[in-house]
C-alpha cells in the first residue's frame, strides 16, 4: 500500500519509523530484532536509509595507506525486500541523487518495481565523493530532478525511447525542512522548492527532525499558504545522550531548544539524560497529536529501546 493511502485510510494515529542498514559486514539479525520489537504497534511503513560512496583510507600490511571508494552501508534494497516479505510492512527506500547516474537510478527503479516496492523517498543525499560521470551518462543534481525522473517513469517515459513500455506506479516522498535546508537562503525559498517538488509529482513530504513543534506548525502554515497540499509528516528524534546535543545540530543543521540542552547537559547520569530525552519526545508527540496531526515519524536508526518507551507512554492516552 502507498504511504498516502495509509494516511488517508487511517482510523487512528499512525507511527512510522526510519532505520539504517548495518554497516558493511554487519549482522542483519540486529535489524530484524529491532523491527520485531515494534511489530505490536503495526507501523504502516518503515523508511530505510541509503548512503552514497565515500572516500576511505585503508592501511596496508607495509604501513602505507590505500585510497578506496566504497559505500559503508550497502543493502538498502535487500533490507526493503525483507521488510516487505518477511514482516508484511511497506518499505520506503531512500533513493539518492548523490553518487548515482540517471541511468543507474533507472535500473534501481526497475529493480524496486520488480520487487513490488511501491514507495520511495527521493533525496539529494550528502555529497561525500564526487563520482566521475562517464561519457554519455547524466546525473540528477537535485531532489527535484530525481522526482521528475521518477514521475517520467510513472508516466511510461524512460531515458531511452522504448516501445511498449510499462509505466511504474511509485508513491514519491520528499524531504521537508521546518528550519529550512541549510543551503537555502531563507524559509520562503525552501518552501518554494517543496512546492516545485509537489508540482513535479511528489505525493508527500517527511520533515527533518525538529525539537520545537513551533517550527513545524509555522512551516506547515506557510506551506499551505504557498499552495502545498501534500501531507507533511513531522519527524521526531529521541535524544539519548549528552553527546547528541552537540552532534545532532552539526550533522542535521537543526536547533535544539535551550531548555532541553540545559536539562540534558546538567543531567547527573546517562540514565537521567536519556529519560529527559524520552520525556521531551513524548511531550512533542502529545502536542502534535492534540493539534490534529495523525502520523508521527521517528528516526530510530537501529535502537528501538527509547522509541518503545515513548510509544508505551503514548499508548496509555492514545489509541496507537
Amino acid at each position: 500500500m502507498k504511504v498516502i493511502e495509509h494516511i488517508a485510510n487511517a482510523k487512528k494515529p499512525l507511527i512510522s519509523l526510519e532505520i539504517i542498514p548495518p554497516k558493511r559486514g554487519g549482522n542483519i539479525l540486529q535489524i530484524y530484532k529491532a523491527i520485531e520489537s515494534i511489530l505490536p504497534y503495526a507501523p504502516p511503513f518503515i523508511n530505510v536509509t541509503s548512503h552514497s560512496a565515500e572516500v576511505m583510507w585503508e592501511e596496508m600490511k607495509d604501513g602505507t595507506f590505500r585510497r578506496i571508494v566504497k559505500r559503508k552501508s550497502p543493502g538498502t534494497f535487500g533490507l526493503c525486500a525483507a521488510i516487505k516479505y518477511k514482516y508484511n510492512i511497506d518499505p520506503v527506500p531512500h533513493l539518492l541523487c548523490a553518487g548515482f547516474t540517471r541511468e543507474e537510478t533507472e535500473d534501481a527503479l526497475i529493480e524496486l518495481n520488480y520487487l513490488g516496492v511501491e514507495n520511495l523517498l527521493a533525496i539529494r543525499g550528502d555529497i561525500k565523493y564526487e563520482k566521475p560521470i562517464p561519457d554519455g551518462r547524466s546525473v540528477n543534481r537535485y531532489a527535484l530532478d530525481l522526482v521528475k525522473q521518477i514521475t517520467d517513469m510513472n508516466n511510461g517515459k524512460y531515458l531511452d525511447d522504448l516501445i511498449d513500455v510499462q509505466p511504474t506506479d511509485f508513491c514519491v516522498g520528499v524531504a521537508a525542512y521546518p528550519e529550512k535546508h541549510f543551503e537555502s537562503p531563507n524559509l520562503a525559498f525552501d518552501i518554494d522548492v517543496l512546492k516545485k517538488k509537489q508540482d513535479a509529482g511528489a505525493h508527500y513530504a517527511i520533515c527533518q527532525m525538529f525539537f520545537n513543534n513551533a517550527h513545524y506548525y509555522n512551516y506547515v502554515q506557510r506551506a499551505r499558504k504557498a499552495g502545498i497540499t501534500i501531507p507533511i509528516i513531522p519527524g521526531l528524534k529521541i535524544i539519548t545522550s549528552k553527546s547528541q546535543v552537540m552532534r545532532l545540530p552539526k550533522a542535521f543543521h537543526i536547533e535544539i531548544p535551550e531548555e532541553l540542552v540545559n536539562a540534558i547537559l546538567n543531567a547527573s547520569s546517562d540514565k537521567e539524560a536519556k529519560e529527559i530525552g524520552i520525556q521531551w519526545a513524548y511531550k512533542q508527540a502529545v502536542d502534535l497529536l492534540e493539534n490534529g496531526v495523525n502520523i508521527l515519524h521517528f528516526y530510530i536508526m537501529q535502537n528501538t529501546e527509547t522509541f518503545l518507551e515513548v510509544i508505551n507512554r503514548l499508548k496509555k492516552d492514545y489509541s496507537l
